[in-house]
């Protein structure tokens, strides 16, 4: 259908009346659409600009663009001909250089809405925090390229499937061609690397999806099954991903288990065992960890030497530096040649990725593969990393390769961004067999945009996840987690001092770590440290496996010293850590004095715990996958146990004596030390992570007791409380803040009293914005435009002389609009006038031009009409507009910029970026120092 054209051009503000006139189109929406705005309903896509208008000034009204935040209470897509929930500008807007606004820092995107390049210098030779991690150009910037290409090339005619990503087929006969505005809506919903995705339009796009699929289901039994098919596709996607996230769970913990053990030595009659599944075909009733059983055989006494002497110590000590050295390399050359974005943990990225941003290949297949090899070589190299949060990264991956079978969720980010949500809820199940604890990280920690729906997704594919992990039993003691305990005693009210003393250490020991991580990371990312990636890898490695091997606990396996910590000692228990003085009036089961392989053990824990910390403050953050979870446990769990132990051989000198009268009973003892262990480890985490209900979740989840339930909330409050006062954030919050990613922090409040002139740009002595004018430009002043600036939006204004605001325009949407113009419309060249709206200006412009597409009487070229790519309801504030509001705008909206306007006129913009900074610059950081992408 035509367009109506107008009669006479818009008012001017406070103008006292209307003189648009609207020609009658036999269309029946454009009626219907007015009957709905009459009544106060979003208007639809059949009435005219002009029509609406007219309904806005009877007497003196203010036009619709004036009014600042009614603008997110309806509005009209227009690319789509379907009016959308919530309105408001849709476009991508942005300042990627200084083009856009001289002297203005580059402009950013928001959490659910951004633009190709907004906040990232692409510029070759220059320091980005979104090249791979080795420095290497990502491959994906010339996706944009590609699609476009794509798109221009699928116009020939035939039918085209609908840009919402259903099944809308559109008769592309020769008779009925698609137009310019058609045209820049074919890429609608996709994305280009580095961009921040429109979560309202995308949200809009699913839910016309939805209404064409109702519609279709009242016609014709195909329509029904297509109904049902789509409404169980959620649970089937989230299904899948869960049984995928289980199995390549299941792979990685069997690899890391048997690849550890490797190091010492072999199972003889079946080499693919690790030496406790080795063992359990021996006829030995005990074996230590050092002499194990008949069948394991150490590497020295498959060379002929006994296990005792120098010699062999030497040598199992060489062999052990050996086998680390080689893990390490092995992970870091999978990470540098195949997946860059495989190293690290990966949930600071994810964090960023669920609130909107696109980073192509992050959660791709190679990523998936040399994530999940990489982990398992580098927690079987010995360093203080571990592969709990890496899981999180690994189901992610699943969920968005899997999410790419169902065009429901593969053809739509905002979609997408719940299965991913469910995704990382199965990755925390399967890291710790915590099906509730991984919807509570998921909600808490990770996702950005967490609906009911997701919650109950979430909540099934956890459960799906932890399911498979059972039946794949990797650790084969039927058990999720290799350090399952469950404790029958007691605690009592007067340990609460003593939870909250943990509390405090692990809040103290997460702050340092934080500041310190960050500042390594800082000179890794800047300084020349960072240009040798494997070097240093390598020598993290040397000198973790030449400190770890001389001290039994920081030698084994992380997991395995977090059980032994948490294991309550027995009669049958030949550890140091169990050496106590049983004697006859004790029945095993309550507390005893201290033998002194208890002595011992304190003194090597205590240097584990100071080795684990600094070890890990250089290893968190070098280019191999790593985790933080584990490493920080054990360093609460050494803490903890320590503390329990000099507590409890307090309590058993003094039994007679108050307080201890009033908790030592016979049957149990004192002081549960494992009880202690694990009240450390979940307070050292929540330092680190800031973590507090998902925590106790997975800590009850791991004890199997819910009477622990107070000392666990105990410890997570008072570790959180100690690390806020020190530090901003948690780890991952401050490595967003490192690496700049474009990040709005949903938790943290807004008290300063700034308004919106304040932040916006341009500000005084800085160049005018790039703008549109909507009647008064040709295509060859559009290209050129585009050719000498890098912003991803453009304003629509009334002219150069009136900067009365009019609608918003998608750099990509007008770019190919303008090229299939030139490609396909008779008669559009460079001197072709260009309209944004359907109100043209009165006079001879109007005269002289038709509609678009037809020949003028006076030999002028035709014009072109692009108002179906113009949002004409952009979201606009006030100059006035407290910052605070601006600042949830962006967080609950997910917009890429807001329109600063003042009565109607445009004034500027403000931008993500620009609320970062202004964020940055209230807490006393320079924010010229922050490197956003």
């Amino acid at each position: 259908l035509h367009s109506m054209s107008l009669s006479s051009g818009p008012p001017p503000p406070n103008s006292q009346s209307s003189n648009a006139v609207a020609t009658e189109d036999s269309s029946s929406k454009e009626t219907d659409a007015l009957v709905h705005f009459l009544r106060g309903a979003p208007p639809t896509s059949g009435a005219s600009q002009g029509q609406l208008d007219s309904l806005h000034q009877p007497s003196g009204a203010i036009h619709p663009a004036s009014l600042p935040v009614t603008s997110l209470v309806s509005g009209v897509n227009r690319n789509q001909h379907q009016s959308k929930p919530g309105g408001g500008n849709y476009s991508a807007f942005s300042e990627a250089s200084s083009t856009a606004v001289a002297g203005a820092p580059a402009a950013s995107g928001g959490p659910l809405g951004a633009s190709d390049e907004e906040m990232i210098d692409l510029t070759p030779g220059q320091d980005n925090p979104f090249r791979d991690p080795f420095g290497a150009q990502s491959a994906a910037l010339s996706q944009h390229r590609r699609e476009t290409a794509t798109a221009m090339g699928n116009l020939g005619g035939g039918r085209r499937r609908s840009s919402s990503g259903g099944d809308d087929f559109v008769d592309l006969g020769g008779a009925n061609p698609i137009d310019a505005n058609e045209a820049a809506g074919l890429a609608e919903g996709h994305y280009n690397d580095f961009e921040t995705i429109d979560w309202l339009k995308d949200i809009g796009r699913h839910r016309k999806r939805h209404r064409e699929i109702l519609r279709r289901m009242k016609l014709s039994c195909r329509g029904k099954l297509v109904s049902l098919f789509d409404s169980f596709s959620g649970w089937l996607c989230v299904g899948l991903i869960a049984v995928a996230a289980g199995l390549v769970a299941g792979v990685v913990d069997i690899g890391t288990t048997w690849m550890s053990d490797l190091r010492d030595g072999i199972c003889a009659e079946a080499f693919w065992f690790n030496k406790e599944q080795c063992c359990w075909s021996s006829n030995d009733t005990t074996f230590d960890d050092e002499q194990a059983c008949r069948q394991w055989y150490t590497w020295a006494e498959l060379v002929g030497d006994s296990n005792k002497d120098f010699g062999a110590y030497i040598f199992k000590y060489l062999l052990y530096i050996l086998w680390s050295l080689l893990f390490a390399l092995l992970a870091a050359l999978l990470v540098k040649v195949f997946a860059p974005y495989a190293c690290g943990s990966g949930i600071p990225e994810m964090k960023t990725i669920l609130s909107g941003f696109v980073i192509r290949g992050y959660l791709g297949k190679w990523t998936l593969l040399i994530k999940s090899v990489g982990i398992m070589l580098a927690v079987s190299a010995g360093l203080n990393l571990g592969k709990e949060g890496p899981m999180v990264h690994m189901a992610a991956c699943c969920g968005n390769i899997i999410a790419y079978l169902f065009p429901k969720y593969g053809r739509n980010e905002a979609k997408k961004r719940e299965v991913l949500s469910a995704a990382a809820a199965a990755g925390v199940s399967i890291a710790f067999g915590a099906p509730l604890g991984g919807v509570l990280f998921s909600l808490e920690e990770a996702s950005y945009y967490f609906p009911l729906k997701t919650l109950w997704r979430s909540f099934f594919c956890s459960m799906v996840a932890a399911s498979v992990l059972k039946l794949v039993n990797p650790f084969g003691n039927d058990h999720l987690v290799l350090f399952y305990v469950e404790y029958r005693s007691t605690w009592s009210v007067i340990e609460i001092g003593p939870f909250i003393l943990l509390g405090v250490i692990g809040g103290l020991f997460g702050a340092g770590f934080i500041r310190a991580n960050v500042w390594i990371c800082r000179i890794r990312k800047f300084g020349r440290l960072g240009r040798f990636p494997i070097a240093e890898v390598m020598l993290v490695t040397l000198v973790t496996a030449l400190l770890a091997f001389p001290n039994t606990y920081t030698r084994m396996n992380t997991s395995r010293l977090i059980k032994l910590l948490f294991s309550k000692c027995g009669p049958e228990d030949e550890a140091e850590l169990c050496d106590y003085k049983w004697n006859s009036t004790n029945d095993y089961s309550g507390s005893a004095p201290a033998g002194p392989g208890i002595y011992s053990a304190m003194w090597k824990l205590m240097l584990a715990y100071l080795f684990k910390m600094v070890a890990t403050v250089f290893t968190f953050g070098i280019k191999v996958p790593s985790g933080l979870f584990i490493p920080s446990l054990a360093v609460g769990a050494i803490a903890g146990r320590v503390l329990g132990n000099v507590l409890e051989q307090v309590a058993v000198s003094r039994m007679d004596s108050f307080p201890f009268r009033l908790f030592c009973r016979a049957g149990q003892p004192c002081i549960n030390s494992g009880l202690y262990a694990m009240i450390g480890a979940a307070a050292a985490l929540g330092g680190v992570t800031r973590m507090t209900l998902s925590l106790v979740a997975i800590m009850l989840e791991l004890t199997g007791g819910l009477q622990y339930i107070v000392p666990l909330m105990i410890a997570a409050m008072t570790s959180k409380w100690v690390g806020d006062r020190l530090t901003k954030g948690g780890i991952y919050e401050e490595h967003i803040r490192l690496n700049g990613y474009p990040y709005l922090d949903n938790k943290e409040e807004f008290a300063h009293t700034t308004i919106a002139a304040d932040v916006m740009h341009p500000r005084r002595g800085e160049a005018q914005l790039q703008l549109l004018y909507q009647d008064s430009m040709n295509v060859e002043d559009l290209e050129t435009l585009m050719a000498a600036s890098d912003v991803n939006g453009y304003p629509v204004v009334v002219s150069r002389d009136s900067h009365y605001l009019l609608g918003f325009v998608t750099r990509r949407d007008l770019m190919l609009a303008l090229e299939f113009a030139r490609k396909n419309e008779d008669g559009i060249v460079g001197d072709s006038l260009v309209y944004f709206t359907e109100h043209l200006v009165a006079g001879a412009v109007a005269a002289r031009h038709t509609d678009a597409g037809a020949s003028s009487t006076d030999g002028q070229p035709p014009a072109l009409k692009l108002r179906r790519i113009v949002d004409l309801s952009p979201i606009t504030v006030t100059d006035q507009t407290p910052m605070e509001v601006v600042l949830e705008m962006f967080r609950k909206l997910g917009l890429r910029q807001t329109l600063v306007t003042h009565n109607g006129r445009l004034l500027g913009l403000i931008t993500k970026k620009d609320v970062l900074r202004h964020i940055e610059y209230l807490h006393s950081i320079d924010p010229h120092n922050l490197i956003f992408s």
